[in-house]
């Protein structure tokens, strides 16, 4: 087993109790409500920050600073060889770019992989970081194989609201009023950097069958090798609203008997932050 240090984000999922239990360390993603800085999962539980979003609250999201970065990385490196570094994807947030540009310094005993995933397909990238250096893998191979894999998974999500996409600016106040209207509920996808379009349905019963339908499509052709070998997992996340997360992925089991453990968990909340209270994801990835 590599004297190997794996570090995340929050943007993972992964709590502080459960890295604990995993042996790992995730850095608190900072945000910044009415002005006040706040660390997730430090002073800021998923019920506060739904709460102060919906009384709307300014709230923004941030990064760690360097600083903070270089003295987690050479605390690390007191106890440990190497350090594998995974943050969230590159085409969200620039956390990532600036945590490779720090790391050059460190003479490849610092690794920050680049593969541009974020909640419950980011936080399986830490498990199958934890599994290959537990294989022996250096620092430098867990990166490589990280990134080859990065394009292995697939994230769906629909919205209660428009609010926070039009607040975004990523639609139109006009579109959003019109979508309000007809009760339009977008599906959005991450197929590797961006957040972007999937389809537009009428009612969140019928965005549930879109994104059942897209994962179904994905492992039978995009994953139809990785699938049949029983690589593939199929997992969930919510933004404060458990009860109908529960209740989607009973609907989702049903659909997909084959998966008999599939996880709902709540979504990061750098997401959260723009697509508001009340979506729903569905997930599937390859697991290494």
């Amino acid at each position: 087993m590599g004297n190997i240090a794996i570090v995340t984000d929050s943007n993972s999922g992964i709590t502080q109790e459960e890295a604990k239990s995993l042996g790992i360390t995730v850095i608190p993603m900072p945000f910044f409500i009415n002005e006040e800085l706040f660390q997730e999962g430090i002073n800021l539980s998923q019920e506060d920050f739904y709460e102060k979003l919906k009384q709307d609250a300014n709230i923004s999201t941030s990064q760690p600073s360097p600083g903070e970065l270089i003295d987690l990385w050479n605390a690390l490196l007191t106890d440990y060889d190497e350090v594998v570094h995974i943050p969230m994807s590159s085409g969200l947030s620039t956390s990532c770019e600036n945590a490779m540009a720090l790391s050059s310094d460190y003479d490849g005993k610092v690794q920050v992989v680049n593969n541009q995933r974020i909640s419950v397909t980011m936080r399986q990238s830490v498990l199958d970081a934890m599994k290959l250096r537990d294989e022996g893998k250096s620092a430098a191979e867990i990166r490589a194989i990280l990134e080859e894999e990065k394009m292995n998974a697939s994230i769906y999500i629909t919205l209660e609201t428009l609010k926070y996409l039009k607040k975004g600016g990523r639609i139109t106040p006009a579109a959003a009023a019109i979508g309000t209207v007809l009760n339009l509920k977008p599906v959005l996808q991450i197929q590797g950097e961006k957040l972007d379009a999937y389809s537009k349905v009428r009612g969140k019963k019928q965005a549930r069958r879109v994104m059942i339908k897209a994962v179904r499509e994905d492992l039978e052709n995009r994953f139809k090798v990785p699938f049949a070998e029983g690589k593939m997992i199929i997992q969930g996340a919510y933004t404060g609203n458990p009860e109908e997360a529960r209740e989607f992925m009973e609907e989702v089991l049903s659909e997909f008997p084959e998966f008999t453990d599939c996880r709902m968990d709540p979504l990061s909340l750098s997401v959260a932050c723009h697509i508001g209270y009340g979506a729903l994801a569905l997930t599937c990835v390859k697991v290494i």
